[in-house]
């Protein structure tokens, strides 16, 4: 409501004042032309600004119950000009009938026959309502744009909020099972390695929940999850999964999205190892190349039939990285060497 007064308090305040200018410009020419100021003058100069200010008032109320502002462009041109011309003729029909009836026709205008008196201020009258409905359309044009932008950037944060909680709130309850089942089988024969596996459990259960406040977190957090996840996981494969790092210290205290290399690591296994009877190797390296982090990920086995570009760990890493990088952070993944499937990250250089 506060809104809705302020913006009619602002729209009467331009009236008054563009129409109060009005009669003062009229009564400096006839200043500056020596002509007569008498009070007939000063009373058709009264008559003529609220007159005005009336006349496109009811015009702004033609505007708002024809809904013209929320009409196509070309109709609004259209519709602009109609009105303009008519409001034009009406206008000076009303103040050139008072001024006849009141008498205040000035010697030079009785000359004239009315007809010729109101083409010629029809004319003026249509230059000024222009001018008016000039300015009122391109304040709302403005202002309904700006509006579009402001709607447009709320709309985006939002999408971008509820992409980003989906995304970091996946966790595979297939492995929250298969860790839980392996726990389980520990327990007796090797109470020490069930607490560690609780533990690391419990670590990225933690993680994955503190990952719906944040966007970015250290790589080295990151890479405690995975090498957390990837224990788990060797109890379940035992022998059959072997891994490999090749990182960089250096990027350790570089931003990353969280759970993205878990993510990355999860679909390794899935799509790679476990199609393997004999399992295979996950290598992660981490580094710089060109003021880029570059994360790769590679594990044994082949794309072939397996790779789906719209499965859960590749769209999700490719709306992460887009969300928070745009086009500056790339992704791929590729079969290399034969037998091995690398997945490559590559995000801005955050420090």
């Amino acid at each position: 409501m506060r809104i809705g007064i302020s913006k009619m308090g602002a729209y009467w305040w331009c009236q008054v004042a563009g129409w109060g200018g009005n009669m003062l410009m009229n009564f400096f020419f006839a200043w500056t032309y020596n002509r007569e100021i008498n009070a007939s003058f000063v009373l058709r100069s009264l008559i003529i600004a609220a007159l005005g200010l009336i006349i496109t008032h009811f015009m702004r109320w033609v505007i708002i119950q024809t809904n013209l502002l929320h009409k196509t462009f070309e109709r609004q041109v259209v519709y602009f000009l109609v009105l303009t011309l008519a409001f034009s003729m009406l206008y000076p029909f009303i103040s050139l009938s008072l001024f006849n009836i009141l008498g205040l026709f000035t010697p030079e205008q009785r000359v004239y026959s009315f007809t010729r008196l109101l083409v010629g201020s029809a004319i003026n009258a249509f230059v000024t309502l222009l001018v008016w409905n000039l300015i009122y359309f391109i304040y709302h044009y403005v202002e309904s744009f700006r509006k579009q932008q402001l709607d447009a950037l709320k709309m985006q944060s939002v999408v971008k909020e509820l992409e980003l909680k989906t995304i970091k709130a996946h966790i595979n309850p297939h492995f929250i099972f298969n860790s839980l089942n392996g726990i389980r089988a520990l327990v007796d024969e090797n109470p020490a390695r069930a607490r560690t596996a609780i533990t690391e459990l419990s670590n990225i259960l933690r993680s994955s929940m503190q990952a719906e406040k944040m966007e970015t977190v250290p790589f080295e957090k990151e890479l405690g999850i995975v090498k957390d996840y990837l224990a788990l996981e060797q109890m379940r494969f035992e022998e059959r999964l072997k891994v490999n790092f090749d990182i960089d210290e250096d990027t350790l205290e570089q931003p990353v999205p969280p759970m993205m290399l878990q993510t990355l690591v999860e679909n390794a296994i899935k799509h790679g190892i476990s199609k393997n009877i004999t399992g295979g190797v996950i290598k992660i390296s981490s580094k710089f190349v060109n003021d880029h982090h570059e994360l790769v990920i590679r594990n044994t086995g082949k794309l072939n039939g397996d790779f789906n570009p719209d499965g859960f760990g590749i769209s999700s890493t490719q709306s992460r990285l887009k969300l928070m990088f745009g086009e500056e952070a790339k992704f791929s993944i590729t079969d290399v060497n034969g037998n091995e499937v690398e997945a490559k990250v590559s995000m801005p250089a955050g420090l």
